[in-house]
């Protein structure tokens, strides 16, 4: 059996930069043990796969670990090969996913992406959470489907040196630091030990629960943030109606085949 593949830079303007994603287009699923092993095998964060559906696609993404129930970059990947490389006719694509319908669509600058906002509650400190990340002082903890833990400045969220292994003992999915930007609305960076994904280059689904706290801190609509990744990632953020647009761009950097 073959099967193509694509290795796309998501929130990037150029190669080697943002978040890489495989994307495997498929015309039926496999079994979810083979998806498993090729993300596995593929060995970056997310590698999504895409099964046409009636006017939509099914979209399933995977980590190296297991399947997850929402992520931006990978969503955005997809949508990507679709409109280059599959020559998808029409300015919007809908996913049906595990979190619902989300639709990407394709701009002038790049790709806009309609995803579910979570507005983060405070939470209790774990105690791995603070070990893991190396600190004794922060302004809050907040969880949504992540742990994030809110810094006083820029320099204090580069400044973490986590311990993956405490870190992966939390109950949540992962953990994200975040505080207000020298140049931008505010700033992060996202750990995901448990998923086999220490540091996460540049994460969507984690600006799903960030954008909208920061709209409402800093009384806006709409924000620019920065991750603060080695390969770094700029996403606009706009809260409308409980969803959050998340707004980027992409470029492919690999085409080849499976061979199974």
């Amino acid at each position: 059996m073959k099967l193509d593949i694509y290795q796309v830079d998501a929130f990037a303007s150029a190669v080697f930069e943002g978040n890489p994603a495989a994307v495997c287009p498929l015309q039926s699923w496999l079994s979810d043990d083979l998806l498993q092993k090729i993300a596995e095998e593929n060995n970056l964060s997310e590698t999504a796969f895409f099964v046409p559906a009636e006017n939509t696609f099914q979209l399933r993404w995977f980590t190296p670990k297991g399947e997850v129930d929402l992520c931006g970059h990978a969503t955005l990947a997809a949508a990507h090969v679709l409109f280059t490389n599959l020559n998808f006719d029409g300015q919007t694509i809908q996913f049906q996913t595990r979190s619902g319908l989300l639709s990407v669509k394709k701009g002038s600058q790049g790709y806009s992406m309609d995803f579910p906002a979570t507005l983060p509650q405070p939470a209790v400190t774990p105690e791995n959470l603070l070990i893991g990340l190396g600190i004794s002082s922060f302004e809050c903890v907040l969880a949504g489907f992540d742990y994030i833990v809110v810094l006083s400045n820029e320099s204090e969220v580069n400044a973490i040196v986590p311990e993956f292994e405490k870190l992966a003992q939390l109950d949540l999915r992962g953990v994200v630091v975040t505080a207000p930007g020298d140049s931008v609305d505010f700033v992060s960076r996202c750990f995901y030990p448990k998923l086999r994904v220490n540091e996460d280059p540049v994460t969507g689904s984690a600006h799903c629960q960030l954008a909208p706290y920061w709209c409402e801190r800093l009384d806006k609509n709409e924000v620019i943030a920065q991750q603060l990744s080695e390969r770094t990632g700029t996403i606009r953020c706009t809260l409308v109606e409980g969803r959050v647009i998340l707004e980027g761009n992409a470029v492919d950097y690999l085409r080849g085949q499976i061979f199974i």
